[in-house]
């Protein structure tokens, strides 16, 4: 039996049901967190800081300047579809249509990669060559049918369900609350890969999963356990959910995917989305359960919008690992709370109370611990033992100062007296 690596750390906590679990081509690891090599460099790198040295080279520098850059992406491009979604709702009340509208540009993935291969690879391969080699992905036999049932279409419906309740609760909470609620769902991607895939059990996650389950409990006694606001949140924590289990059952079944596979299975996705759910959205319509009218007055410039931001989001997370660190691709997501705290603290009534301050907090403190690579206490125990080492060093070294001096001018003095 196939054993598969349980290190979701890093990625697995954005706020999208994308596949983020991707690798670099041509690597046998998944990069979904940090592996033997990252973390030496990571230890080396912080052993380095510790002698105070600041050496660092120029890939690692270009590295952490793309990192930067993919970092305030994925907070603009997070930030900006959460607001615009909060923006259509105004005038076009339909989630799930919208929810179905976005997803459907899931399908330009797999040619937006070949493009990309088009223009960088050094050998090209044709279209239906790249995607043969694809398609190995989803097994030996490639794209079957049975194959689309059983290791597509279950994501397909998680995808699906988890952006329905993020979108149906931006209507009923602002959208700082709902950011900053889905967070959690990395405590519960760690959680749920302690328990399924026998994840290595570290008590500071545990920690961090406490911290997020009392910043989900404080959020909800910050508007006085209202009914809409409890709906809310009880939507946010059940899309964190979903999402959660969307990657942790990625892991399990389909393991991990370079960029190619990675990009046609969530054009397999979009292909999903427009040929099974577009039932949905019409039925919603002539049930008047989601209803818009006339058909000319639907803001097709903020639904589109909105599909752009999220398709550029998730590319950005799929595939900004290839230059730069996950972390800082994560911290992006943490960067997207204040800015949509900014833009609520104008645009709406919200109250940020002593109660939901330390909720955001606490939750975002959560998050971070989370980050942590798993050898993080043996570095910081050596990070600790060469401070000591160095701060007993000093004393001796100006001691041994102290004491030649005397010797010095007693060996001058014979000099003079001639």
């Amino acid at each position: 039996m196939k054993k598969h690596s349980a290190r979701v750390a890093p990625l697995s906590a954005c706020n999208s049901p994308v596949l983020t679990l991707t690798k670099v081509e041509g690597e046998e690891r998944p990069r979904d967190g940090p592996g033997p090599a990252e973390s030496a460099a990571a230890g080396a790198e912080a052993a380095r800081a510790a002698r105070g040295g600041c050496r660092c080279s120029g890939p690692r520098l270009r590295k952490l300047s793309w990192g930067l850059a993919v970092a305030l992406c994925v907070c603009a491009s997070w930030a900006g579809a959460t607001q615009l979604a909060r923006l259509t709702f105004r005038t076009f009340d339909a989630p799930f249509t919208l929810t179905w509208f976005a997803t459907s540009w899931n399908c330009v993935f797999f040619p937006l990669y070949y493009a990309g291969h088009v223009c960088k690879a050094a050998e090209r391969q044709s279209l239906k060559q790249r995607y043969r080699e694809c398609c190995r992905f989803f097994g030996d036999a490639g794209l079957t049918p049975r194959a689309f049932c059983t290791r597509a279409a279950p994501f397909g419906v998680l995808w699906t369900l988890t952006n329905y309740l993020y979108l149906h609760a931006i209507q009923k909470i602002n959208t700082t609350d709902a950011s900053v609620l889905f967070c959690c769902n990395k405590a519960f991607v760690f959680l749920l890969s302690w328990i399924v895939l026998r994840d290595r059990f570290m008590g500071v996650r545990i920690v961090a999963a406490i911290l997020a389950i009392a910043g989900i409990v404080m959020m909800t006694y910050a508007d006085g356990f209202h009914s809409h606001s409890v709906i809310g949140i009880a939507l946010v924590v059940g899309s964190a959910s979903t999402s959660a289990l969307y990657k942790v059952l990625f892991k399990l079944v389909l393991g991990s995917a370079t960029f190619g596979e990675a990009a046609l299975f969530l054009s397999v996705l979009g292909a999903f989305n427009v040929l099974f759910v577009t039932c949905v959205p019409v039925v919603l319509y002539f049930t008047r359960v989601e209803y818009w009218s006339p058909f000319g007055a639907v803001p097709w410039g903020h639904l589109c919008g909105f599909s752009v931001l999220l398709l550029t989001f998730n590319i950005v997370l799929n595939f900004g690992i290839a230059v730069t660190y996950p972390t800082l691709m994560s911290l992006g997501i943490v960067l997207s709370v204040p800015v949509n705290a900014v833009v609520d603290h104008y645009t709406s009534t919200i109250v940020f109370n002593g109660v939901r301050v330390i909720a955001i907090v606490i939750i975002g403190l959560g998050f971070l611990l989370l980050l942590l690579p798993e050898e993080w206490d043996t570095w910081l125990v050596k990070l600790l033992t060469r401070l000591k080492v160095r701060r007993k060093e000093e004393p001796a070294e100006g001691a041994g100062d102290a004491g030649s001096g005397p010797q010095k001018s007693r060996r001058a003095r014979p000099s003079f007296a001639r």
